[in-house]
C-alpha cells in the first residue's frame, strides 16, 4: 500500500540520518502534493508513523521526528493519536470478532465439503454464496436472483471493474459535488471525467443531473443513496425516482453504491429495484459488519451482464476470497450478520448522540445510524487548516478536499465515529475538535 511505502521511506531516512530527530515535517498537504498522492494516503502514513513511534505531534506547532528513537520498542506511539479519519464501523462490546471469526471458519472447514473453500472459485462467485447473497439482498431489493449476482473482493474492486466494463477513457461519470474518494481514485486510474452535481441536504439534485446530461452527456451516474459519504444525506424515494427517470431518458447507466443501507431501520426502495435494467447495485459488508471480510456483492441488470462483469474480475482480482465468502454466507444464513449489523447500528446511535452533545451548536449533518458526520466549519476556518491543526493536536480527520469533485469545495470536514476503540477515546477526540472550532486565530494565515 502507498501509505506504508511512505512510512517505510521515512523510517529508512531516519535510520540513515537523512532526517534529524526533532526535525519538523512539512504539512500533510505539502507532502501529498510533492508525492502526487491523495491527502488521505498521507494521513494514514502519519497515523502509522505515530503508531511506530517515529513521529510525534505537538499541539499548535506541528509534527516532528521523535526525539525518543532509541532502538527500543516502537510498538507504542510516542504521542497518542485519536483516529477519526477512517470510516469503519465500531466494534460493539457484545460482538466478539475474536470468537466469531475462528468459530465460523472452523465450522466451514469442518464440513465435509469445507476444503473446497480453499480452492479456486468461479469469478462470479460460488453458487451457494450467490444464493445466500440473493436472500440477504432480497430483504431490500425485490427480484434479486442468484444468476444476477457477482461476488467480489470488496466494493472498491467492484467499482473499478464496473467502470472498466461500462466506460472508456475520456467518458464522463456524474457524481455528487462531494463524493467517495474511491471513485476519484478509479477515475484517475482509468482516465474518466467526473462531472460534479449540485447537492442539498437530501443529496444529488435531479435538475443538476438533468442539466449535466444535456450539457456533458455522461455515460454513468454514481450515487451513494443512503447515508452518503461524506455528506450523510439519504435520498428519499421520490428523488430516487426522479434521478432514475432522468437516467433512463438520457441512456445513462446507474452505479448504486449502497454500503450503509443495512444500518437504517427504514426501508427505502433501492434504485436497483426502481430501475433494475439500468442499475448496477454494489452492496459491501465492510460498513455493516467488518472490512476484514473483503466481500461485496454486485447486482447486475441481468444474468448476461453479470457474466460480463465476472470476466473483468477474472482479469483483475480473479475471484473473491473463497473462505471469507463462505464465512459471509454462513453469517447470513445463521443470523450472525443481522446481529452484527444491528449491534453496529445501535452503537452508532450512541456515538452520534455523544457527538451531538459535545459539538453542540456546531453546524453538522449526521444520520443517527451512520458511522460519520459532516461538519461545516465556521467562516474563520479553512478545512485544510482545521484538519492540519487537529492533526497537530493528535486528532486525525479528513478535509472536504478529499471528497471534492468541483474546483472549490465547501469548507467542511468528515469526522468518523466508528474507528475510535471506545467511547472514551471518541469523547476525547471530539472534545479536542470542539475546542479547536472556537479558536479563530489558529485558522488564519498571514499573507506574505
Amino acid at each position: 500500500m502507498k501509505y506504508l511505502g511512505i512510512v517505510e521511506a521515512l523510517e529508512a531516512d531516519i535510520r540513515l540520518g537523512r532526517v534529524a530527530r526533532g526535525e519538523r515535517l512539512p504539512p500533510q498537504r505539502a507532502i501529498a502534493e510533492a508525492l502526487d498522492v491523495d491527502l488521505t494516503t498521507v494521513t494514514r502514513a502519519f497515523n502509522e508513523a505515530r503508531r511506530r513511534g517515529l513521529v510525534e505531534a505537538q499541539a499548535g506547532r506541528g509534527t516532528f521526528i521523535s526525539e525518543k528513537l532509541d532502538g527500543g520498542d516502537a510498538s507504542e506511539p510516542a504521542h497518542p493519536l485519536i483516529d477519526l479519519s477512517m470510516n469503519i464501523p465500531p466494534q460493539p462490546a457484545e460482538i466478539d470478532f475474536r470468537k466469531i471469526f475462528p468459530q465460523g471458519i472452523a465450522a466451514i472447514l469442518g464440513n465435509p465439503r469445507g476444503l473446497l473453500t480453499l480452492h479456486y472459485q468461479e469469478s462470479n462467485g460460488a453458487e451457494p454464496d450467490r444464493v445466500a447473497a440473493a436472500g440477504w439482498l432480497g430483504q431490500r431489493i425485490e427480484g434479486v436472483t442468484a444468476d444476477r449476482l457477482v461476488v467480489t473482493g470488496g466494493a472498491q474492486s467492484a467499482l473499478f471493474a464496473l467502470c472498466a466494463l461500462l466506460l472508456g477513457r475520456g467518458d464522463g461519470v456524474a457524481a455528487g459535488a462531494m463524493t467517495y474518494p474511491g471513485l476519484k481514485a478509479v477515475a484517475a486510474q482509468q482516465g474518466l471525467a467526473l462531472e460534479p452535481l449540485a447537492m442539498d441536504a437530501q443529496g444529488i439534485l435531479p435538475d443538476a443531473f438533468e442539466r449535466a446530461c444535456r450539457e456533458k452527456a455522461p455515460k454513468a451516474l454514481y450515487v451513494v443513496p443512503t447515508i452518503d459519504n461524506p455528506t450523510t444525506a439519504t435520498l428519499p424515494e421520490e428523488r430516487r425516482r426522479a434521478l432514475v427517470e432522468v437516467a433512463r431518458r438520457h441512456g445513462v447507466a446507474i452505479i448504486e453504491d449502497d454500503p450503509y443501507a443495512p444500518l437504517r431501520p427504514e426501508r427505502i426502495a433501492a434504485m436497483a429495484e426502481l430501475a433494475g435494467d439500468i442499475t448496477w447495485h454494489i452492496a459491501t459488508l465492510s460498513k455493516c459488519a467488518t472490512p476484514a471480510l473483503r466481500v461485496a456483492y454486485v447486482v447486475a441488470p441481468n444474468a448476461g451482464r453479470a457474466l460480463r462483469l465476472a470476466a473483468v474480475l477474472r482479469a483483475t482480482i480473479l475471484m473473491a476470497p473463497p473462505l471469507l465468502s463462505a464465512l459471509a454466507s454462513r453469517w447470513i444464513l445463521d443470523g450472525t450478520l443481522d446481529q452484527v449489523t444491528k449491534a453496529i447500528s445501535t452503537e452508532n446511535a450512541v456515538r452520534q448522540k455523544l457527538a451531538a452533545a459535545i459539538l453542540g451548536e456546531a453546524g453538522f449533518a449526521a444520520d443517527p445510524h451512520g458511522h460519520h458526520l459532516w461538519l461545516n466549519l465556521p467562516d474563520h476556518w479553512r478545512a485544510a487548516d482545521f484538519a492540519e491543526h487537529a492533526d497537530r493536536a493528535g486528532v486525525s480527520i479528513v478535509p472536504g478536499s478529499a471528497f471534492a469533485v468541483m474546483a472549490h469545495p465547501i469548507e467542511a470536514v468528515r469526522i468518523s465515529l466508528g474507528v475510535a476503540p471506545d467511547r472514551g477515546a471518541l469523547e476525547d477526540g471530539l472534545t479536542q475538535l470542539a475546542s479547536l472550532i472556537s479558536q479563530p486565530s489558529l485558522g488564519t494565515r498571514a499573507v506574505v
